[in-house]
């Protein structure tokens, strides 16, 4: 087993290769088994057997955090359970650029009954401005229903716009008490204080109202009221300095995300780590060297591929266009940094057995963590080698001590 490197070939046998209790973490984003854009490595989730191994591998009380997404975020966490793991949490990360993915009843009737509709070119609700002027992506359907039975569909669809992902959070089984396997192995713990998240807003204390409460209660909580006072001026002014306790939401700092929360109190989206998507920059340093292609979106559907051809690049983030990093899934850095952070103890080695594009081994190397990633896509592992040789580490005088 060799650290820092990025291993070409199937998961499970190179999981094989390993010693037992090796690994201190595993931060990972398999495929969730959604047979996305027909892509063959996605036509299931992970299984039991490949989880098995990633419990070996483990050390006792050691952690992994495995994205998945809505639709099989139930069938993931009972296989990695049946595994042997110890479910702890679940981190949900909210974005707000999803692309919804529903189909159009009304117009899937009409279609049937061949029934053709005349269609006019979208608009922005309350905007007439030309259609190429436009920067937006909300755009609204101006085709109209022909059919009877398409007018009583119209407006119908199938699917919500995804917003959402979920990273389960889980843990091999201890070897005593946590400070027992803390002490042997150094795992069994999460990194708190690393991952506090930063806020300028100032904590103050919460004075319980007791006003309409029974005598007898009055007189209970009263007995603990200074005990419970001390308590919690020492966690706000751990929290005023530190910054806010991790909390099992994440966001990406965008308006429709942000504007869910009522920005009062403890319900501030400041209270909550925040990273957005990646960027097309930051999806391609390091890959100077690469064609262009298009991307499975393209290809997969016809109308796709014809407005790529066309210089229409999809939504913000260039769904349509050649790019040099072809894979479909490339998560934020800064979200894989806080997630490594967070679960990885210190000089610890990571595993991510779907490394993909390289961004969980870029993560580890910019937190000065070691890594070990896996990958089948011959394409992609030169994508991640390329990414990883480029990323910068930002090194202190601490580091050498």
């Amino acid at each position: 087993m060799k650290k820092n490197k990025i291993y070409l070939g199937d998961n499970l046998e190179v999981l094989k290769t390993f010693p037992d209790s090796s690994i201190d973490s595993i931060v990972t984003d398999p495929p969730y088994g959604i047979n996305f854009m027909n892509k063959k490595w996605d036509y299931d989730i992970p299984s039991i057997e490949l989880w098995k191994e990633c419990l070996r591998v483990l050390k006792p009380g050691g952690h992994m955090l495995v994205a998945c997404g809505t639709r099989t975020q139930h069938r993931m966490a009972y296989n990695i359970e049946e595994a042997g793991f110890v479910i702890r949490d679940i981190i949900a990360w909210l974005y707000g650029s999803g692309f919804p993915k529903s189909h159009d009843i009304g117009k899937g009737i009409d279609k049937k009954m061949g029934a053709e509709r005349e269609e006019t070119k979208p608009f922005i609700a309350g905007d007439d401005i030309g259609y190429d002027q436009r920067n937006s992506t909300e755009r609204e359907r101006r085709d109209i229903p022909v059919s009877d039975q398409a007018k009583q569909y119209e407006g119908w669809g199938t699917a919500l716009k995804p917003a959402m992902e979920m990273f389960t959070l889980v843990r091999k089984p201890l070897i005593g008490t946590v400070a027992d396997n803390v002490l042997k192995y150094g795992t069994g713990g999460i990194n708190i204080d690393d991952c506090r998240v930063e806020s300028e807003d100032e904590i103050k204390l919460n004075i319980r109202d007791t006003s309409s409460c029974s005598e007898g209660w009055k007189r209970e909580w009263m007995n603990d009221k200074e005990k419970d006072k001390k308590r919690q001026e020492i966690a706000i002014n751990k929290a005023n300095n530190l910054g806010r306790f991790p909390t099992n939401i994440i966001h990406d700092g965008s308006d429709e995300v942000v504007n869910l929360f009522p920005n009062i109190g403890e319900e501030s989206p400041a209270r909550f780590f925040y990273t957005p998507k990646a960027s097309q920059s930051e999806r391609n340093e390091g890959l100077y060297e690469f064609d262009k292609k298009y991307t499975a979106s393209a290809e997969f559907r016809p109308n796709h591929m014809e407005k790529a051809t066309e210089g229409q690049s999809g939504n913000p983030y260039g769904r349509w266009q050649p790019k040099k990093n072809i894979h479909p899934t490339v998560k934020p850095v800064e979200l894989m940094r806080y997630l490594v952070r967070l679960i990885t103890p210190k000089g610890g080695l990571c595993l991510d057995p779907y490394v993909g594009s390289g961004t969980t081994a870029i993560a580890c190397k910019q937190e000065k963590k070691e890594y070990i990633g896996i990958e089948i896509d011959e394409e992609y592992h030169s994508i991640a080698e390329a990414r990883i040789k480029a990323a910068v580490v930002e090194y202190n005088m601490f580091d050498y001590l």
